[in-house]
């Protein structure tokens, strides 16, 4: 089968740190911090993919539901934008990935980086990595506040799967803390003295100043 992108496999530092769905009500609304009503759903994208990436973005009482799902097309690589509303200060990532051998073997995370592609996820250091772990529930990773203070999207990086020819995802969410992103101000600057050299030249003047008459 072709490939349509490069192979690259450059892990950094990896962590172990996730916890499983036991203690959150299926039926609830979930960790009072979950962020889902603050991702741009619509403008999700998937790299490498059979379907859409707003596919995995779901609800709270639809994280298990497999009926819906990305799987990775011509290998086993896939990368996911998911850019916010505003400004998100992230404290875990939860996936629901798999079945079996589907699962990915590890997610490597980038924090607002446009237009990451395979070449650039192999080759960029994460800011966080984690092993994901087979299951059918949803894995919980714990991320380092400090090293997602103020982002605007985040990019999840799919390097391999644990042994299939493709890798599938049901259920990607964030947990973390919202806050509208702050727009720039617009500072106007006003001339407190003309200056002629930043202006057309006066008609009639010889190099922008007057001609006097000779005497």
């Amino acid at each position: 089968m072709s490939h349509d992108h490069t192979h690259g496999h450059n892990c950094g530092d990896h962590a172990h740190d996730h916890d499983h769905d036991h203690d959150h009500d299926q039926g609830g609304p979930g960790p009072s911090d979950n962020v889902y009503a603050h991702i741009d759903r619509d403008n999700v994208i998937a790299l490498n993919s059979t379907g859409e990436g707003k596919e995995v973005i779901k609800p709270w009482n639809e994280r298990l539901d497999e009926r819906a799902y990305l799987e990775s097309d011509a290998d086993d690589q896939l990368i996911l934008r998911v850019p916010f509303t505003g400004s998100v200060k992230l404290r875990a990532l939860l996936l629901k990935t798999g079945p079996g051998d589907q699962t990915p073997a590890k997610v490597a995370l980038f924090a607002n980086v446009d237009n990451l592609d395979f070449n650039d996820a192999a080759e960029k250091e994460p800011l966080q990595q984690f092993d994901v772990a087979v299951g059918r529930e949803i894995g919980e990773y714990a991320l380092k506040p400090a090293k997602f203070p103020n982002v605007s999207s985040v990019t999840l990086f799919f390097p391999a799967s644990q042994g299939a020819e493709t890798t599938r995802i049901y259920y990607v969410g964030f947990l973390g803390h919202w806050s509208e992103r702050k727009s720039e101000p617009v500072i106007t600057v006003y001339e407190s003295q003309a200056n002629l050299a930043d202006h057309e030249k006066i008609q009639g003047t010889v190099d922008g100043g007057f001609n006097l008459p000779s005497i």
